[in-house]
């Protein structure tokens, strides 16, 4: 017998596009009404925030838990300690992640959730402030909590109005500016957010130093200030940075010899072969300290319009050199 497969329903492309502007507009309108929710007890949720000694604890049950861990994993990335305890597993163990010294958010539309509900009382004795964030102020949850945070909404963008919808917006942006407020009073920087974000194109930025990315030692091209012609050519071959440090005895850079270099040297056809490398060198060559972030060295080759640069260390010694490819292959530009 053969099993054909179900027919998808006909779509009307007019009607889908209204109910997308609709749900837009429904969800723009919840976001604007919780302006005038925004009071004493939201200040409140901050300092308590602020001053937690152990974490703030999110939690909340469905969709308001899967907004809940996002609020826990923004609060984390910018500053405030956070994690995210799921209700139910929390009344079958993992209640014992919240301690005295933290802070609980609770998350919930109807502030009724069953599993919530059920850990409120255990909360209390704890003795952990509890902030409810609930469309419901006459709530179990509200109820209970010490601080409330309103994120009702006039209606869900859902036409049945039963999937949540414009609530979980409402909740998500809420936490955002619970977030902003706590990053702000902080004093939360960029690199304070690269941090936390190692891995991410921020942190590489603010992270990175020249030494990380550097050549160094037997990697790094140069010679002494009367080699030969010859000499020089077959350092700068050895190390592939298509250039090549100059030297004098203690390590002090005097000068550079690159590729563009020696073009330029044959189309005025010059005699190389009984050059040193001091006649044939650039002095004053671009430089920069090993401890310098590796984004400072990218914008001093874009200012002077090279690809590579030297790098210097406390002493004003050579001691690396870089190219634009050892910066890319560190993800830096």
């Amino acid at each position: 017998m053969t099993i054909l497969p179900p027919t998808a329903p006909e779509l009307d492309a007019n009607r889908a596009m209204a109910l997308a502007r609709e749900t837009l507009d429904i969800e723009a309108a919840a976001l604007l009404g919780l302006k005038q929710h925004i009071g004493p007890d939201f200040v409140q949720a901050v300092r308590l925030m602020l001053a937690v000694k152990g974490r703030v604890v999110v939690t909340g049950m469905g969709k308001s838990g899967h907004i809940g861990r996002k609020i826990a994993a923004t609060l984390a990335s910018t500053g405030t300690p956070a994690m995210f305890v799921h209700p139910g597993e929390a009344s079958h163990g993992d209640l014992g992640m919240i301690k005295p010294v933290d802070v609980v958010l609770a998350i919930s539309n109807s502030g009724e959730s069953e599993e919530l509900v059920a850990i409120l009382p255990m909360i209390k004795r704890l003795g952990a402030p509890l902030v409810a964030m609930t469309g419901q102020a006459g709530s179990s949850l509200a109820r209970h909590a010490d601080l409330f945070l309103n994120s009702s909404v006039a209606k869900e963008a859902c036409p049945l109005n039963l999937a949540p919808t414009a609530s979980t917006t409402a909740q998500l942006a809420l936490g955002d500016a619970l977030a902003v407020a706590l990053l702000d009073a902080r004093g939360f920087k960029a690199e304070d957010f690269a941090r936390s974000h190692p891995g991410g194109a921020l942190g590489r930025k603010l992270l990175t130093l020249v030494s990380d990315v550097m050549r160094s030692g037997d990697q790094v091209p140069r010679v002494g200030l009367q080699a030969s012609f010859s000499e020089l050519m077959r350092e700068m071959s050895a190390k592939g940075l298509g250039a090549s440090a100059v030297v004098d005895a203690s390590g002090q850079v005097q000068g550079i010899f690159t590729d563009g270099d020696l073009r330029r040297l044959i189309e005025k056809g010059t005699d190389l072969r009984s050059s040193t490398a001091q006649q044939v060198m650039r002095p004053q060559p671009a430089t920069i300290h090993r401890d310098a972030l590796a984004v400072d060295a990218v914008e001093l080759m874009e200012q002077r319009r090279i690809t590579s640069v030297l790098v210097l260390d406390a002493e004003g010694k050579l001691c690396g050199a870089l190219n634009s490819n050892d910066l890319m292959r560190a993800k830096v530009i």
